[in-house]
C-alpha cells in the first residue's frame, strides 16, 4: 500500500510524506527536448535517447532538424519551428522522424515556446511514440465506451471509499444521478443498504488486494425502495503501473430475476422430490390410520411443523356427506405429526377421537367448499377460527402459530376430509403459493389412497362382522367337555370369511364338534359358511352318523353356486369314551393324551364338500378323560416358505409341551404358528374330556 493511502472512510488523514508518482507517463515514455532559438539541441532527456536512438553526447549542440528529420521534411519543420518561436502558439501533431538506426517512426509532438529570466527564447518539445499514444487512446476509448454502455453497474471509489466515477447502469440501479454520487460515500448515496458490511468488504480488498467475486447482497435502493433486490457484487483493488493503490472498482449485477427463477426451479424440484417421496411412502397398506399417518409424515417437516389428517365421520362410516352453510363439521382425527412443540400437538385432536367444528371454523369451510384455506399471517383474531376450542387456541398462541393452511382431501369427486397444516415459531417463513401448490398435490395423491383404504376398511368390517355374527358362542364346559376356541381374521378384506367352527349339544349327553373352511374368501365365502353351518346344525339334530351327515352336507354344498369346502365333523359320547369322526378333505385333528406324544389322527381324508358322488367314512377313536382333540383350519399351519410337514411337526411340538389351560393353548398356537405373511383366517377349536361325576 502506498504512502498516500488511507485506512478508511470518515475522519481519515492522509499519511504524511512525499507521494509516489503515477505510472502513466512511464507507460508513454515521454521524451523531452529543448532547442535554442536557432534550432540547436540544448537539453536531451534519457527518454529522447531511447526514442530517437542518439545519446546526449551525440545530440547536444546539433541542429535537431538535420539530426532527426528526413531531408524531404526539413523545410516544413523549419517553418513550424519558426511559427512557434515567433507567435508563441503551441503546435501538436504526429511527424515522421529518423531513428539513428535509419528507420522512420511517427512521433506524437507537443511543441511550445519557453522564455527564461534573461529573455532568451527556447522551444520545448515533448514527444512520444505515436503507436503507443494511439494504443493508449484506444484503450481509454474502449474502456469508456464499455463502462458507459455496459448493463453492469460499474463504479470507482477512491481510498476514502468515495465515489470517483459511476456509469449509467449503476445510476439506474441506485436511482441516484451520477453527479450525486461523486465525492460521497456509499452510506450517503444508498442508505437502505448495509453500508457497514459493504465498506468493511471494500476495506478488506484495499488492504489485501484479494478481489471479492460474485458476493450476493440483498437490499433496497432509491430506484425501488419497496422491493428487495438481489445483486451480485465484485470488488477489485485498482493500482497504477507503479503499484500505487488508487482505490477500488466495483461491479454490480442485478440478479433478482435469475435468482427468483432459480428459487422457483428449486421449489419445483423440491415439489417433485416430495411428491415422488409421497408416491412411495403413502398407501403402502390398505390400513386407513396408517395411510393417514404416512401423509402426515411426508408433510412434516418438509411442508409444515404440524400436520393433521382428519376425515368427515360420515365418510369414515361409508356415507356421503354434504354440509350446509350453518352445519358443523364432525371430523374424526386419524393422524397428527409435529416436528417439535408439545403445545401445538396438544391443540390438535387425538387420533381416533371425533370432534365437532363449528360452521365458522376454517377447516369446516375447507371441507364444505372443497377449497383450500390459506392464512399467510395468523393474527390473534384468527386463532378462534383455526382451533376447535378456546383452550386449543391458547395452546396454538403459545406455540407461536403464525401461518395456517387447510387443503381438502378429494377423491372421486367426494370431499373426504382435510389436511391441516401449521407453521409455528420454529418455521418462520409463512406459507406461500408454492406451498399451497405442493399441499394440493400431496392431498390429491393421498386422497385416492385414503379413499381406497376407507372402502377397504368398510368392506373388511362388513365381511368380518358377518363372519363373527355367524360364528357360534358356546359355554366353556358342555356335556363333559371343556372347550376353547379362537377365530383369527385374515389381514385383507378379500380373505375374510371362509373358516368356521361349531360346538353342538346332542341328545344323550353327546356333543358334536365341527371345524370347516369354505374355499374362497370375502363376503360370499362368509355367506356360504353361514349356510353350511346352519345345515350342519340341522343335520346334527337328527343324530346322523358323521359320514352320513357329511354326505347330506355335500349335496347342500353342491347347490351353493359350485362352492367347495373342507370339514371335520366329530361326535363325542362321554359314556362310551369315544369320538366318531368323519373328514371331508380337511387337515386331520390332533389328539393329545397325558403322558404320550401328540398325534395326528389317521383318518380317511375324503373329498371336499361340493365335489359330490364319493362316500365318506366314519372312524371311531378313543377319547378318555384328560384327552384333548385339536381341530384347526389350514391358515394356522400353512405358509409360503415352509412345507406342510414342517408346520405340522411344529404344531405337534407345541402341543407336546407342559399342560396348560385350554385358553392359553389357543393363544400359544396362534402366537407361534400364525405367520404375518399368511394371509388367511384361522379357526381353532380344542376340546378336553373331563371326568364324569358319579
Amino acid at each position: 500500500m502506498s504512502r498516500a493511502e488511507v485506512s478508511g472512510p470518515g475522519g481519515l488523514e492522509p499519511v504524511r510524506g512525499p507521494v509516489r508518482p503515477g505510472g502513466l507517463l512511464d507507460v508513454l515514455r515521454v521524451a523531452s527536448v529543448v532547442l535554442d532559438s536557432r534550432g540547436r539541441i540544448a537539453l536531451w532527456s534519457p527518454q529522447a535517447e531511447e526514442l530517437f536512438g542518439y545519446s546526449a553526447h551525440e545530440a547536444l549542440g546539433q541542429y535537431a532538424a538535420r539530426l532527426m528529420v528526413d531531408e524531404r521534411h526539413i523545410e516544413l519543420v523549419g517553418k513550424l519551428f519558426a511559427d512557434v518561436m515567433r507567435t508563441g502558439r503551441s503546435w501538436a501533431g504526429g511527424f515522421p522522424i529518423l531513428h539513428k538506426d535509419g528507420t522512420t517512426h511517427v512521433v506524437e509532438f507537443r511543441n511550445m515556446r519557453l522564455t527564461d529570466d534573461n529573455g532568451d527564447v527556447f522551444a520545448l518539445g515533448l514527444a512520444a511514440d505515436q503507436s503507443t499514444v494511439r494504443r493508449l487512446e484506444q484503450d481509454v476509448a474502449l474502456s469508456e465506451r464499455i463502462v458507459k454502455q455496459s448493463p453492469i453497474g460499474l463504479a470507482v471509489l477512491d481510498t476514502e471509499l468515495r465515489f470517483v466515477s459511476v456509469n449509467p447502469a449503476l445510476e439506474r440501479i441506485n436511482g441516484v444521478p451520477v453527479e450525486e454520487h461523486l465525492g460521497r460515500t456509499l452510506r450517503e448515496v444508498v442508505p437502505l443498504l448495509d453500508a457497514d458490511a459493504l465498506e468493511s468488504a471494500y476495506l478488506r480488498v484495499l488492504r489485501t488486494g484479494e478481489p471479492l467475486i460474485d458476493q450476493s447482497i440483498v437490499g433496497r435502493t432509491p430506484a425501488d425502495p419497496d422491493e428487495e433486490h438481489i445483486w451480485s457484487l465484485s470488488v477489485y483493488r485498482l493500482e497504477d503501473a507503479l503499484d500505487n493503490v488508487l482505490g477500488v472498482a466495483i461491479s454490480v449485477v442485478d440478479i433478482t430475476e435469475p435468482y427468483r427463477a432459480g428459487v422457483e426451479a428449486e421449489n419445483a424440484r423440491r415439489r417433485l422430490a416430495v411428491i415422488a417421496d409421497a408416491s412411495t411412502r403413502i398407501g403402502t397398506t390398505l390400513d386407513l390410520e396408517r395411510t393417514a399417518a404416512e401423509l402426515a409424515d411426508v408433510a412434516v417437516p418438509e411442508l409444515a411443523d404440524v400436520a393433521a389428517v382428519d376425515l368427515l365421520d360420515t365418510v369414515v362410516e361409508g356415507r356421503r356427506s354434504t354440509l350446509g352453510p350453518a352445519e358443523p363439521a364432525v371430523l374424526r382425527a386419524l393422524a397428527v405429526r409435529a416436528e417439535r412443540g408439545a403445545d401445538a400437538v396438544r391443540a390438535a385432536d387425538v387420533p381416533g377421537t371425533v370432534a365437532r367444528y363449528a360452521p365458522d371454523r376454517l377447516v369446516t369451510e375447507c371441507v364444505r367448499t372443497g377449497e383450500a384455506v390459506l392464512v399467510r399471517q395468523v393474527r390473534d383474531e384468527d386463532l378462534p377460527r383455526i382451533a376447535r376450542s378456546p383452550e386449543a387456541a391458547a395452546l396454538l398462541a403459545r406455540a407461536g402459530l403464525h401461518s395456517y393452511l387447510a387443503v381438502p382431501l378429494i377423491a372421486r369427486g367426494e370431499v373426504l376430509g382435510a389436511l391441516d397444516l401449521k407453521r409455528t415459531a420454529s418455521h418462520p417463513a409463512p406459507f406461500d403459493d408454492d406451498d399451497l401448490l405442493l399441499a394440493r398435490e400431496l392431498a390429491a395423491r393421498a386422497a385416492v389412497q385414503i379413499d381406497n383404504a376407507r372402502w377397504y376398511q368398510n368392506a373388511r368390517t362388513t365381511a368380518l362382522t358377518l363372519q363373527r355374527s355367524l360364528l357360534p358362542t358356546h359355554p366353556r364346559v358342555t356335556n363333559g367337555l371343556e372347550v376353547a376356541s379362537r377365530y383369527q381374521p385374515a389381514g385383507a378384506t378379500v380373505e375374510v370369511g371362509g373358516d368356521w367352527f361349531d360346538v353342538i349339544p346332542l341328545d344323550g349327553g353327546r356333543t358334536a364338534l365341527v371345524v370347516g373352511d369354505v374355499m374362497g374368501s370375502g363376503i360370499n365365502a362368509a355367506a356360504t359358511m353361514g349356510r353350511l353351518r346352519t345345515a350342519t346344525n340341522t343335520l346334527a339334530s337328527l343324530g346322523l352318523d358323521p359320514a352320513v351327515l357329511l354326505e347330506h352336507l355335500d349335496k347342500t354344498t353342491s347347490g351353493l353356486d359350485h362352492s367347495i369346502a373342507t370339514c371335520v365333523y366329530a361326535v363325542h359320547d362321554p359314556l362310551l369314551r369315544q369320538c366318531w369322526i368323519a373328514n371331508a378333505g380337511h387337515l386331520p385333528p390332533v389328539r393329545v393324551r397325558p403322558g404320550r406324544p401328540p398325534e395326528l389322527l389317521d383318518l380317511p381324508t375324503g373329498v371336499p364338500l361340493g365335489v359330490g358322488g364319493i362316500p365318506f367314512a366314519t372312524t371311531a377313536v378313543d377319547f378318555e378323560p384328560g384327552d384333548e382333540l385339536v381341530f384347526y383350519t389350514d391358515g394356522l399351519v400353512e405358509t409360503r416358505s415352509h412345507s406342510l410337514d414342517e408346520r405340522l411337526d411344529a404344531l405337534l411340538a407345541l402341543l407336546g409341551g407342559p399342560a396348560r389351560p385350554l385358553e392359553e393353548v389357543c393363544d400359544l398356537l396362534l402366537r407361534e404358528l400364525h405367520h404375518p405373511d399368511n394371509h388367511d383366517d384361522v379357526a381353532l377349536l380344542i376340546a378336553r374330556v373331563q371326568e364324569l361325576l358319579p
